[in-house]
């Protein structure tokens, strides 16, 4: 696992969840200074392809590149290697893939001391009828749990969850694993707080933007949540600058 994490404190990472780079880039421009982390995901990155990941490396600012890695074990490695080279501080493998593919992502990333190997557990889209689907039994919470299990034994620096897992995740990985929740948003007048965070039908606010299990800043971080993940809230705002800094206060 790598140490001395770029993301030592509890941070808000702004997902730059668009279908061409013009659209990201305004983002970008009209936060400024304000924020220095980005998520950069499959839709924006197969439509505007790596140089936007790479650019805003080079400008200083950390990039999560959430790929969803699920593969061959060589193939995964190759495309850690590759996140790695454009700059990535972040990437994520399935755990569902196993330890093979985790643990491969874990050994190509040594290459890169600043890039950091987040499992994904399970996608904050589902829910315990979509795990039944598919022949898993348990909730969501206990997959999640096994799963993480699963990322630390094949030394995963961290997990993607959502943020109603973020509390047993914690007490379960102890204070140094990374724990990054996405599916979190501010509520309908800007606000970050709540303790439950969301409805359970994936209505947090009205812009929970698909997620099934959603929440607030302010639930995730108190839970135990290191990272948390805001789209929707921060870029459809009217003041982006000014809903980050609402999503931060909850640190």
């Amino acid at each position: 696992m790598n140490t001395d994490s770029p993301f030592a404190d509890r941070e808000v990472i702004v997902a730059l969840d668009f279908a061409d780079r013009r659209a990201a880039e305004e983002l970008v421009e009209r936060l400024g200074d304000a924020c220095g982390s980005y998520k950069i995901g499959l839709e924006l990155l197969t439509a505007a392809g790596p140089g936007l990941a790479r650019d805003l490396a080079e400008r200083g600012h950390e990039v999560f590149l959430d790929l969803k890695l699920f593969e061959i074990p060589n193939s995964v490695a190759g495309a850690v290697r590759a996140a790695g080279a454009l700059g990535a501080s972040m990437v994520t493998v399935h755990s569902m893939g196993g330890t093979g593919i985790m643990a491969a992502a874990v050994e190509a990333a040594r290459e890169f001391p600043r890039l950091r190997v987040l499992a994904l557990t399970v996608v904050t889209s589902m829910t315990a009828g979509d795990l039944a689907d598919v022949g898993i039994e348990a909730d969501a919470e206990g997959q999640v749990l096994r799963l993480a299990r699963l990322a630390v034994g094949a030394g995963c620096d961290g997990v993607i969850a959502s943020p109603r897992e973020a509390g047993p995740l914690r007490r379960m990985l102890g204070p140094d694993r990374l724990i990054v929740t996405p599916g979190v948003t501010l509520g309908p007048d800007g606000s970050t707080g709540g303790a439950a965070g969301g409805a359970a039908d994936g209505s947090a606010s009205g812009a929970a933007g698909g997620h099934a299990r959603a929440g607030t800043p302010q639930a995730a971080f108190a839970a135990g949540a290191s990272h948390v993940v805001v789209g929707r809230s921060i870029a459809r705002a009217a003041d982006p600058v000014a809903a980050l800094r609402r999503a931060r206060a909850a640190c």
